[in-house]
């Protein structure tokens, strides 16, 4: 009886640890917004949708590619981003994205910000890459040489 009573505990274990990673699994936007974000269908539903065309230098050769998905600077709206106080106390942010696999890159707000940079940079979850989807979205920074930025898998977004 006490064997199958651990059984049962192990597969309980096992169910309910496979459920929480894939609630793990959905990439999420956290730091200092007021509204931290999980990017979940129901989410991106709120979203105005923008498709972007990249074109960028790879180890492969030279990529290009077409990709739908939400604008970086419509998700920030969204969560609505805390300043601190200060002139152009926006400007000091920092985005710090990172994949699934830890790998990360930083962009300045600066960069994204309709006042400054006015980057189109894409959080895209259709495109030419039949990888890419809502369970794994693709960071996209158009107008980039190389695909250094070109972030597979996004898990966190965190505004610095």
């Amino acid at each position: 009886m006490r064997f199958l009573k651990a059984i049962s505990l192990g597969i309980f274990i096992v169910l309910v640890s496979a459920a929480g990673a894939s609630a793990a699994e959905t990439a999420r936007l956290e730091g200092e917004v007021r509204r931290p974000l999980v990017f979940d269908q129901a989410t991106l539903d709120t979203l105005p949708v923008t498709t972007i065309e990249v074109s960028y230098a790879a180890a492969s050769g030279v990529v290009r590619g077409s990709y739908t998905g939400v604008l970086l600077w419509d998700v920030l709206k969204k969560a609505q981003l805390i300043d601190a106080a200060g002139v152009n106390a926006r400007l000091r942010h920092t985005l710090l994205v990172t994949s699934r696999d830890g790998y990360s890159v930083a962009l300045a707000l600066g960069e994204i910000d309709p006042a400054y940079g006015n980057r189109k940079v894409l959080l895209a979850y259709q495109g030419s890459d039949s990888l890419t989807s809502v369970e794994h979205m693709r960071l996209l920074v158009p107008g980039d040489i190389h695909s250094g930025r070109a972030v597979r898998d996004v898990a966190v977004i965190e505004v610095k």
